[in-house]
């Protein structure tokens, strides 16, 4: 299952390929001279407690609708040729991919600054939740909207 605006922007079941959306965002322009990445993995360990398996639950059509708002604003603000991001849900197993943000631009510097704040605005405002399962219970994280 795969909810999608336009292929830069997913949430969906299913892992990705890094090297194949990074492929894809290759092709967009031959301008293109510096492509910066932020991949979110499971981790095993949050706040001191172990944590055995990681859910995650979105508001669907309000979180795509963000996540484009995020890539517009991340193209106007920082001057970069393009963005993609993509967010899973559902079941998460330790180590595997939460989410992927892929921006690219002429240079590094306005790549690098646009994936930073993309990731941290998507925290922020991206109606997209995590439930994390330790030998303590189920804790819905409050960092996220």
């Amino acid at each position: 299952m795969s909810t999608t605006i336009d292929a830069k922007i997913r949430i969906q079941l299913e892992n990705f390929s890094i090297t194949d959306e990074i492929e894809a965002m290759k092709k967009v322009s031959r301008n293109i001279g510096g492509i910066t990445t932020f991949l979110g993995t499971g981790r095993e360990i949050s706040k001191g407690q172990n944590i055995s398996e990681l859910n995650f639950e979105h508001y669907p059509k309000m979180a795509e609708k963000k996540l484009e708002e995020i890539r517009e604003k991340s193209i106007k603000d920082f001057g970069i040729i393009d963005m993609s991001i993509i967010h899973r849900i559902g079941h998460i197993d330790i180590g595997e991919n939460i989410v992927l943000i892929v921006a690219a631009g002429e240079h590094r510097g306005e790549t690098f600054k646009a994936c930073e704040w993309a990731i941290a605005e998507l925290k922020r405002t991206t109606p997209i939740w995590k439930r994390e399962t330790t030998s303590t219970g189920e804790v819905w994280v409050q960092d996220t909207p």
